[in-house]
């Protein structure tokens, strides 16, 4: 056996997409192969493509026509490998492999047959497959932080929503073996764990017969891990059990990322989720009763088919009304081979954009009166990268999640991958600026808590 080839792996789309490619840089290291982060210097790019829409598919399209372009033998991978594959094995000649959502564990064997010079087309039709704790994993994310995916695939059918016939049915990983990997996180040192699925809420219904999200809750509150954060967690599956596992158990943030879409019963039923309609605003008011610090994260869709203009003013009113942290808007688009995608009534990009637009600016004003409530405030934040010019520290606090939310810029030292106690000073409508509390006001126990720990660690230094 000759040279191995280097493999750079290009990566697109969500987080649960950065677990694939995780996995696959784990198993091909494992394997005695060289992965670099330059494409450049590959024999071999994988390229994890996104298909969620429309924009998504012309960024995953451009990325492997400029590789393309550079003479690379390109291996696809993920959604788009899933959505489109004798397409893009038609179009792009350059294509060695194709491998789909439910394929990423064979990398290795898919990348042995393209050296011996088989064009590989590795996609199950019904993806069944999630890696475990055993799988290996080279993690891509800032050190502090690193996402577990509890679940894969989806059982709604959301008229909008292609998931399901890329990623297949819902199915669930065991409490124990999420908390295994939460452990092996912890060890190394991780401070954040965010849980992710398609629909997180619904964790453990395949594999238990029923949701098991307070008990997965309450199992990783033995981990020690300063912070865990749920993403797409659906209001209707908060319910009083796993709001009192999330009371109960300290490590959990109370950040609620409810991914609600609209607000409107008559758009809901269009988009086929008639069960969240009439709850939504009881629902929320319940929500912040029960954890009055609960941060609330949503999305929305604006412009699907039929979309009237009282319609959106309802959707207006209502995210005046409860007033969310963190809003993400999307306007609709159309995905073949969803039921959305032939319903009467499209809308003009143009009014598509204008209402996202006027959404946005409702939520800025919004979103800047909650960054001002900080301000005066000590709260932690992990650091995470050092600005290249300014030298200042750059990081999250508790009400800010990865590459969605905002970010707070520190004045003064901190260890990168650090959870540091920041005394807030000033907000605009994204961001947070602050400094470290060590240099001022220290109370003499603190004081005194500071000093022992410092001579502990000389002392460990020592034996």
């Amino acid at each position: 056996m000759g040279n191995k080839p280097t493999i750079a792996i290009s990566h697109l789309g969500c987080e649960k997409n950065r677990v694939d490619t995780e996995h696959m840089l784990g198993l091909l290291v494992q394997a005695g192969y060289s992965v670099d982060s330059d494409e450049e210097l590959a024999d071999y790019v994988i390229v994890n493509t996104c298909s969620f829409i429309q924009d998504a598919r012309e960024e995953s399209v451009r990325t492997l026509v400029e590789l393309a372009e550079s003479d690379k033998k390109i291996v696809i991978t993920g959604c788009m490998a899933q959505h489109f594959q004798q397409e893009l094995l038609q179009e792009l000649p350059e294509a060695v492999a194709i491998v789909g959502t439910g394929d990423y564990h064979k990398i290795v064997n898919v990348i042995e047959r393209a050296e011996s010079g088989e064009r590989v087309h590795e996609v199950s039709q019904t993806p069944t497959y999630i890696a475990d704790e055993t799988v290996p994993r080279y993690r891509t994310t800032m050190e502090g932080t690193a996402y577990i995916r509890v679940a894969e695939g989806c059982d709604y059918r959301c008229a909008f929503c292609i998931i399901p016939h890329l990623r297949g049915n819902q199915r669930s990983r065991s409490i124990e073996s999420i908390v295994a990997e939460a452990e092996q996180l912890a060890a190394e040192g991780v401070q954040e764990i965010i849980l992710i699925s398609q629909i997180t809420t619904n964790y453990g219904l395949d594999r238990y017969g029923e949701p098991k999200l307070a008990e997965l809750l309450r199992a990783l509150g033995q981990v020690n891990v300063p912070w865990i954060r749920m993403h797409y967690a659906y209001p209707t599956g908060l319910t009083p059990k796993v709001i009192a596992a999330m009371q109960d158990t300290p490590n959990v943030l109370p950040y609620l990322d409810l991914p609600l879409q609209h607000s409107h019963a008559d758009v809901l039923r269009a988009m086929n989720r008639p069960w969240q309609g009439q709850v939504n605003d009881k629902l929320i008011e319940r929500l912040k009763a029960s954890l009055p610090e609960a941060v609330l994260r949503t999305t929305f869709i604006v412009g699907f088919p039929g979309e009237t203009d009282s319609h959106f003013e309802h959707l207006i009113n209502f995210v005046q009304r409860h007033e969310f942290d963190h809003v993400g808007v999307f306007t609709f688009s159309p995905e073949e081979g969803t039921p959305a995608y032939t319903l009467p009534d499209p809308l003009p990009q143009s009014v598509m954009d204008e209402r996202r637009d006027r959404l946005m600016q409702v939520q800025q004003s919004i979103a800047f009166k909650k960054n001002q409530a900080e301000v005066g405030k000590v709260v932690d934040v992990l650091i995470e990268q050092e600005h290249p010019v300014t030298g200042e520290r750059i990081g999250r606090s508790a009400r800010f999640s990865p590459e969605v939310d905002g970010l707070v810029y520190v004045q003064g030292e901190a260890r990168l991958g650090t959870l540091v106690p920041v005394t807030i000073t000033a907000a605009d409508v994204y961001d947070l600026y602050g400094h470290t509390t060590f240099s001022r006001d220290l109370l003499p126990t603190q004081f005194q808590e500071a000093r022992l720990a410092v001579s502990q660690l000389t002392y460990t230094k020592e034996t």
